[in-house]
């Protein structure tokens, strides 16, 4: 690999990250071998299409390739910035479950259940973890339910560096949380 400076672009409020063009992607791994074809997976996802069911596209992929069995990948990293910069654009179509990859993606890096961020992906994967609280606030206009509260803290909690907060809110369903208030009320 060598010194070799990534081809970056500018998008949204991210100033630069991989450019989806850049031959960089083969040399990526994601949880099913080389990362080639993960460009044309966040081009799918740049509209935002519905995330409806298990198996909506490109989401189900992303999650397929990126954070498979709690695993993260390379590929992960290079992804992360593109998602963020995807989600910042529209944030009020944004689903939970974007929230929630990140999240995942950065508590397996926590958890040494990821590869080390490659050093050219280091800054851009880091600046995209801080723009989660904008994004945040930026989604403060739609309506939160359970699942999108959790995710979006979750990610929330990640992204500065609370880690196992971060998987205490995903672990955290309501019949869980509505049992722990019960059993442990001062």
């Amino acid at each position: 690999m060598g010194s070799r400076v990534p081809e970056l672009w500018p998008l949204g409020g991210i100033t630069h990250m991989l450019a989806l063009e850049s031959s960089r992607w083969s040399e990526l791994q994601h949880a099913c071998g080389a990362a080639s074809g993960l460009p044309s997976l966040l081009r799918d996802l740049a509209s935002l299409p519905p995330d409806e069911g298990q198996e909506a596209e490109p989401y189900f992929s992303l999650w397929s390739s990126l954070c498979h069995q709690s695993d993260a990948y390379t590929a992960s990293f290079a992804a992360v910035p593109h998602i963020v910069s995807i989600m910042e654009a529209a944030p009020l179509r944004t689903p939970w479950t974007l929230f929630l990859l990140i999240s995942c993606i950065e508590i397996a890096r926590s958890k040494g259940k990821a590869p080390e961020v490659p050093d050219d992906l280091k800054a851009d994967y880091f600046d995209a973890l801080s723009r989660i609280p904008h994004i945040c606030e930026l989604c403060a206009e739609k309506e939160w339910d359970w699942w999108f509260s959790g995710a979006a803290l979750s990610a929330l909690a990640a992204a500065k560096g609370q880690h196992l907060l971060a998987e205490c809110i995903l672990c955290c369903k309501p019949d869980y949380a509505k049992d722990i208030i019960e059993n442990h009320a001062a």
